[in-house]
């Protein structure tokens, strides 16, 4: 039976990945945003969710035979799946007053608890031809567009759900800064309130004591900041002044992730190294680090769950269980993968007319495709490559990701990996999955044999895709950045390419990749095959069982939101 209480936690969330089909996601952030509010329902954390609606969605990538991406619209009708909210709020954007409303998505629990999500649209007749499409694209147009949809988000979400939920949510959280002018609308709530005899005054600690900030980008180029002449023009005269009062400017420029620092009481990075690196960047805040995880039920393939059901009754309701796959036998370890690995190769072969062999060693890698990834390392030496496969044993890839439209350097990176691929096709069989998404991320992180992951470091704030292999049996060979310097025990858990302890010139992590897969994994597969199992058996009982949202949410609940005596009860 569906509960629901009052939400006492307002999540905001410039993305959320809901379902497949609703593109109101680009990637990881929207990924961990969707699997956060799952694991939230499924634990009865009293909590809501605001994000917009994405009515023509990222895009659909198409992909050329020399891996040229195109991009086309992925139309989507809110109104054919969700549920209109009766309550709309305005915004003010470049003295224009722009109604908002909002529809209702809603995430049940394992226990029938209830998440409310707002996705919030302005395409209403009453708003201009500009206004209607503020809300339209995900992460598209230029920063007069992106600066109006953080508006929306910030303010307009703060309006809702003052009209929705008014004197019950004790805590907003914001997933990124996108979502920062909420801080804002707090300052204005509590200066109303502070009225005293003719006396007005700022309250930023009581702000600070309700917002709590994670931050995901160890880069400084990758944080939401515009001029203030652009500001200015587009923010309402009061939201200006205020900004001013609170000294909230960095410098010439509305950082949104200084404003969120600036108004937050908790911030977080998220991996333990991700925290250390973002103490680095912003030495004069107290950054704490709660490490991501994924939710369990939704990226374990059918067959591991029938094999955890069998095994571990308890696994959905309590991850903690996933420690006790490691009593699993191995033949049903050997049985759960071939019958995931059949139905990624089935799906391929139904959508782009490739065959690939169950029996060799498969290497998967689907992220964004952005240049700090390096997707395209693996083919660097395409003649050693060659001769590995050849006297070692075979492998074959399955790749995927998406550039950002405006992004040339992930485009070229998508043609490499594809040039790369072509030029060794006489002996290794590789797939480019197009338009890479939720329902491939499954797929693929449960049906290949290894995890591929090769970042630059420290440019990798946590990754979340090899613990959704994890979850599946499947270890990760990966560069020790991120989850991974926490996940990684080498030879159990997977293996690590390059340093544990210092990042290494390219070139030596590029030998030690190769070196890896000649003497190690590729070995070790083909020869002692049940060696390998085992270290698939460990990646579910050492990663799965700790790499998840369960144990990531009930740390937010400890010590961001502070409301661990009543979710304890809860669970």
């Amino acid at each position: 039976m569906k509960k629901q209480t009052s939400p006492r936690v307002a999540y905001f969330s410039m993305e959320i990945a809901l379902e497949p089909d609703i593109p109101t996601y680009s990637g990881g952030l929207g990924i961990l945003a969707g699997d956060t509010l799952r694991s939230a329902a499924d634990l009865g954390v009293p909590l809501c969710a605001v994000t917009l609606c994405y009515r023509k969605g990222y895009f659909r990538q198409i992909l050329d035979a020399s891996g040229n991406q195109f991009e086309k619209p992925q139309d989507w009708a809110p109104e054919r799946q969700l549920t209109e909210v009766k309550q709309r709020v305005n915004v003010e954007v470049e003295g224009r007053q722009v109604a908002i409303r909002a529809w209702k998505y809603t995430i049940t629990g394992v226990s029938g608890d209830i998440i409310p999500v707002y996705l919030l649209d302005t395409d209403l007749p009453e708003n201009s031809e500009q206004d209607r499409g503020l809300t339209d694209s995900l992460y598209g147009g230029d920063q007069r567009y992106r600066l109006s949809q953080e508006i929306i988000l910030g303010f307009g979400g703060f309006r809702l759900l003052e009209k929705l939920y008014a004197g019950h949510l004790e805590a907003y959280h914001m997933n990124e800064g996108h979502s920062a002018l909420l801080s804002l609308g707090l300052l204005e709530r509590r200066l109303d309130q502070s009225f005293a005899g003719r006396l007005k005054q700022l309250d930023i600690d009581g702000v600070r004591e309700m917002c709590v900030f994670t931050t995901h980008t160890p880069v400084p180029a990758g944080h939401d900041q515009f001029p203030r002449s652009l500001a200015v023009q587009i923010l309402a005269h009061d939201h200006v002044a205020l900004l001013d009062e609170a000294e909230a400017w960095e410098g010439d420029a509305l950082n949104m992730t200084y404003l969120a620092l600036r108004f937050s009481g908790y911030v977080n990075g998220v991996a333990m190294r991700h925290g250390e690196v973002s103490r680095g960047m912003f030495p004069t805040y107290e950054i704490s680090a709660i490490t991501n995880g994924v939710h369990a039920i939704t990226w374990t393939s059918p067959a591991f769950a029938e094999l955890f059901d069998s095994f571990i009754p308890g696994w959905r309701t309590d991850n903690n269980y996933l420690r006790y796959a490691i009593s699993i036998p191995i033949p049903s370890i050997r049985q759960a993968h071939a019958e995931a690995k059949t139905e990624l190769f089935e799906a391929i072969a139904q959508s782009f007319g490739v065959q690939l062999d169950p029996k060799v060693l498969t290497l998967g890698f689907a992220r964004r495709a952005s240049t700090y990834k390096r997707a395209d390392l693996l083919f660097h030496d395409p003649e050693r490559l060659r001769k590995i496969t050849r006297e070692v044993g075979p492998i074959q890839l399955v790749y995927g990701g998406k550039a950002h439209p405006n992004d040339e350097g992930g485009k070229n990176l998508i043609r490499r990996v594809v040039g790369g691929a072509s030029s060794l096709s006489d002996v290794i069989k590789t797939v480019y999955v197009e338009n890479y998404d939720m329902r491939w991320g499954r797929l693929i992180t449960s049906g290949v044999d290894l995890w591929l992951n090769n970042p630059m470091r420290p440019q990798e704030a946590s990754g979340t895709s090899g613990m959704k292999a994890a979850l599946n049996g499947v270890p990760s060979f990966s560069v020790v950045d991120g989850w991974w310097a926490e996940g990684h025990i080498e030879g159990v858990t997977g293996w690590a390419i390059g340093s544990s302890e210092v990042a290494e010139d390219p070139s030596a992590e590029i030998a030690n990749l190769y070196d890896k897969l000649e003497r190690d994994i590729i070995p070790m597969f083909y020869g002692r095959p049940n060696r390998y199992l085992e270290v698939m058996r460990y990646a579910i009982a050492l990663n799965g069982s700790f790499f998840n949202t369960q144990r990531m949410v009930l740390q937010y609940v400890a010590n961001a939101y502070r409301m661990q005596r009543e979710v304890a009860v809860a669970v």
